[in-house]
């Protein structure tokens, strides 16, 4: 092997073969965003921010305002609960309901209904949860009550009130202010729904869902569907969207009632420690 050969290439050759064997890099220059380039990157970022804010505002959000709609309800019962213990009335002597070992204390008080957005009633419903619980406030109205935090129930105006002979109808959110009503389909029969006032507790047991369109407002008749039927049982009819995050339709959960019992008897058993816990 030649001396020159073995030489590296020098890059200074003047033949052809030199030039061939060099390799030269040249500094690639920038591409410019196109128009379009940055338009779709602007509406990604967009995108994203709305999906952000979405989160904040179905999830976050109502999170914050569920709690304080609980915190509202605890402080509404606890008053109710004071005022009786401050000014008691002579409680009903209970009987015994032949068959049972629950405590009868006659027909249960009728309320007037109130004014508008007035509170009248707290609602316990221990299945959607340890802590679950709602004030109910005169009118569906959404500003005022639905989406309130000091509410998050409303009470359909022309129904019955609770305990009264007929159809005492609520309304709810499903998602979304309180998510009030979101786990309203996970009800079993049978299950307890409470509703206090000042004058007592009622106690409603859920019966069967019904799926309708919004426009079905035969649901809040006195029988609901009958329009014309005169009725005879204690019902309470709770409204809300379906599914969750939509408003499609309605799920309806019907409930009778089951039982009374005034204040001075003290929470129902299944939720005596939820509401000993408000004191203080």
């Amino acid at each position: 092997m030649s001396d020159h050969a073995a030489q590296p290439p020098s890059g200074d050759g003047d033949g052809d073969g030199d030039e061939a064997r060099v390799s030269r890099k040249r500094p690639k220059g920038h591409r410019r965003p196109s128009v379009l380039g940055v338009i779709g990157e602007l509406l990604i970022t967009a995108g994203v921010l709305v999906l952000l804010f979405l989160g904040w505002q179905v999830w976050w959000n109502s999170l914050v305002l569920a709690g304080q709609q609980t915190n509202a309800a605890a402080s509404q019962s606890q008053k109710w609960i004071d005022q009786a213990s401050a000014s008691p009335t002579p409680a009903p002597k209970p009987t015994t309901t032949p068959g049972t070992n629950k405590p009868d204390y006659g027909p249960p008080p009728v309320m007037k209904e109130p004014a508008d957005y007035q509170p009248f009633a707290v609602l316990y419903i221990p299945r959607l949860g340890p802590e679950w619980k709602r004030v109910i406030r005169q009118t569906v109205d959404v500003e005022q009550v639905l989406n309130s935090y000091t509410a998050g129930v409303g009470h359909y105006p022309g129904t019955q009130m609770p305990g009264a002979v007929g159809n005492f109808a609520v309304a709810g959110h499903d998602s979304g202010w309180g998510n009030a009503f979101i786990d309203l389909s996970t009800l079993h029969l049978d299950d307890a729904i409470y509703v206090q006032t000042k004058d007592g507790w009622y106690t409603y047991r859920f019966r069967n869902f019904e799926y309708v369109q919004p426009s079905a407002v035969s649901v809040l008749y006195p029988v609901p569907r009958e329009k014309d039927a005169i009725p005879v049982d204690r019902i309470m009819t709770i409204t809300t969207c379906n599914p969750p995050f939509h408003a499609g339709e309605r799920l309806i959960a019907y409930t009778l009632f089951d039982s009374w019992q005034p204040l001075s008897a003290g929470a129902p058993a299944e939720i005596a420690a939820q509401v000993k816990a408000q004191e203080g």
